[in-house]
């Protein structure tokens, strides 16, 4: 990954095209910007190279999945003498409903995102699963009412 890459004015127009749509040809972004599709493809290899472009998928609705409920959950991790943080993480990210696993400074080691089916399937993974890792010790769940807002980083 390079991290000294400077965007340019057409990265960035190619770049607002495509979180528009990931979905739009390349030779359509490049009659918008007025190149050929062969400059859009190496300017978008080049970005993926430099790290600035990570992946491309498709984004799956939790409602639309069947999940009513997103909570945040602060963990305290006590180690003991023969386990590792790396352990902990391993274990966590066994739990297939935490969808994102931060690192955190505070008062707790790691934050969690998780979705749930319903407030009593989160009441269930946070007792059956999070609670069972001896080395979490304590554990403070946010249940989010609605989600304000997503958005990716702008390019200007």
């Amino acid at each position: 990954m390079t991290h000294n890459f400077h965007l340019d004015s057409l990265d960035k127009r190619i770049l607002q095209y495509l979180m528009k749509d990931a979905r739009m040809p390349f030779l359509e972004v490049a009659r918008n910007c007025k190149v050929s599709g062969a400059a859009i493809h190496q300017r978008v290899q080049k970005m993926i190279e430099a790290g600035v472009i990570s992946g491309t998928q498709f984004t799956i609705s939790p409602k639309g999945a069947g999940f009513q409920t997103c909570a945040f959950i602060g963990i305290q991790v006590n180690l003991t003498s023969t386990s590792t943080h790396e352990e902990v993480f391993q274990k966590i990210k066994q739990i297939p409903e935490i969808v994102e696993c931060h690192h955190i400074t505070g008062k707790y080691s790691l934050l969690l995102k998780i979705f749930a089916r319903s407030n009593e399937h989160l009441k269930q993974i946070i007792v059956q699963k999070i609670q069972s890792i001896v080395e979490i010790v304590n554990t403070e769940t946010f249940i989010s009412l609605e989600e304000g807002f997503v958005r990716q980083l702008p390019i200007e």
